[in-house]
């Protein structure tokens, strides 16, 4: 055996030394067909997992925004030169020791910084400290900077709170007739505006409002943390807002608003505060962000009942993606419940949400009239989250006795797709509005554990397709009436 192997190896060894290119081409062509066979059979019994590759990608890049990364939309935001004057609130009277209001330190801030709009712009920086003040308006080609250990605190007495006109989508306060409190930070009709900073963070107080709510003493609707009317080209990232007294950050009417790295928090039995709502916007990337409240970490919002369907200004082009939080009472994601004036063109997608009441949820009613279109839901992990998916009606909530009840929604091309669930307790619920008109809805690739064998889907006027779904769906999801192609496995 011995001799075998030396005679082997030398005839292995003379070949090289008296190399053949007919042998040399013999062996290319060999291993190339292993390559591929190997490569083949390598990708049948391990397929490459590209929502975790991505995932990865995304972990790395943030927080980059850097027009190379792909999966970001930040470039809604139109980057700005460097700012031509930069000042502190010191520089405007204003003390950090939390008991001084510098409410006139900001307006007069704000008043000497208007000047410089289209004139190279300008920045508020606010150093270490606590910063007490009253609601203030933002301006145009205007940087608000809060440092790290910056804590911009709202005043707590009412009256430093003003009221303005309800936004004409709306008709009225949300919560109250008439008017409405003006939110902490408030622009309208601003542009090329950056709300910024080290992870300072903006505290809203809101414990006395929450109570106001909770006793019915509350005379006109809460004001938001920070909202902006009729504005264009906003970034708002890196902070910290909490306690927000209503919705924390509400952009309307607004145009290429990218709102990115946030932390946004509030008692998880807080009413009503909601953590980013895009109202009546187009061109909004939400991502990267991280939310606990006590309402929907992001609702998509378009107007209310005839006042949104008479001013007909849709929430449009609005992207949600890597969103994290939890909200025992909401949604990870609301789409409505008002949207009279029209939702199209969303996606959501890489969220990670946990011990909450829905994880997506699609709200409205008789009387919203209105549409939701062209909606593209994907790549959600939910974890103790009571029911994963859910369509609702029947808040019965109109702003006056002027509302329509032939006025119902329309629903149109809306995928819900590679959803796991874990501990959930409810089967979906789908209860859409009778009347109403669902065209292209798709659930795909959905798994939800943990729901008992006794718990069933429960679908009221809703059809639409379903594949590689579990549980089984209800029968209104297994509509053959038409063709479903299009919502087959790919």
């Amino acid at each position: 055996m011995e001799s075998e192997k030396t005679n082997f190896g030398s005839l292995i060894i003379g070949s090289y030394a008296r190399p053949s290119w007919t042998i040399f081409f013999l062996l290319f062509t060999l291993i190339t067909i292993l390559s591929i066979q190997l490569s083949t059979t390598t990708s049948s019994l391990f397929p490459t997992n590209w929502t975790l590759i991505r995932r990865q990608q995304q972990q790395q890049s943030f927080p980059s925004s850097s027009a190379s990364d792909p999966i970001t939309c930040s470039g809604f935001f139109r980057k700005l030169p460097k700012r031509k004057v930069v000042m502190s609130i010191e520089d405007f009277g204003g003390v950090g020791d939390g008991v001084t209001s510098n409410t006139e330190a900001f307006r007069r801030a704000i008043w000497y910084m208007q000047r410089f709009q289209d004139r190279g712009g300008s920045q508020l920086n606010i150093p270490n400290g606590t910063w007490l003040t009253a609601p203030f308006n933002l301006t145009s080609d205007f940087t608000l900077f809060l440092n790290q250990g910056a804590l911009l605190l709202a005043s707590q007495d009412v009256k430093e709170w003003p009221i303005i006109e309800p936004l004409p989508s709306y008709g009225r306060g949300r919560e109250r007739l008439g008017g409405r409190h003006i939110s902490l930070i408030h622009g309208n009709g601003i542009k090329n505006v950056i709300i910024t900073g080290d992870n300072g963070t903006v505290d809203g107080q809101g414990k006395m409002w929450w109570e106001l709510w909770w006793n019915r003493t509350l005379e006109h609707t809460r004001g938001h943390l920070l909202e902006l009317i009729n504005s264009d080209n906003v970034l708002i990232s890196n902070l910290t807002f909490r306690n927000s007294p209503f919705w924390t950050i509400h952009p309307v009417y607004c145009r290429n608003v990218v709102v990115r790295g946030m932390t946004i928090l509030a008692p998880l039995n807080a009413p009503n505060t909601d953590g980013i709502d895009p109202d009546s916007s187009s061109n909004v990337c939400i991502e990267d962000n991280y939310i606990e409240s006590g309402d929907d970490l992001v609702a998509i919002k378009s107007g209310w009942d005839q006042y949104g369907i008479t001013m007909a200004l849709p929430s449009t082009n609005i992207i949600v993606r890597r969103v994290s939080g939890t909200t025992p009472t909401c949604s990870g994601v609301g789409i409505g419940s008002e949207m009279s004036g029209g939702i199209s063109n969303i996606t959501i997608e890489d969220l990670h949400v946990w011990n909450s009441a829905a994880g997506v949820r699609m709200k409205s009613d008789k009387g919203r009239g209105g549409y939701i279109s062209n909606v593209s839901i994907s790549n959600i992990r939910m974890e103790r989250v009571k029911i994963p998916i859910r369509f609702s009606r029947g808040s019965n909530d109109h702003p006056d006795d002027g509302w329509d009840p032939n006025a119902v929604p329309r629903f149109k091309d809306i995928s819900i797709s590679n959803i796991v669930s874990v501990n959930s307790t409810k089967a979906p619920v789908l209860e859409g509005v009778e009347g109403s008109s669902f065209e292209g809805l798709c659930f795909k690739n959905i798994t939800l554990h943990g729901i008992a064998a006794s718990s069933k889907w429960h679908c009221e006027y809703v059809s639409g397709f379903a594949t590689e779904v579990f549980p089984v769906p209800c029968p209104e999801m297994k509509n053959t009436s038409s063709d479903s192609s299009w919502c087959s496995p790919s």
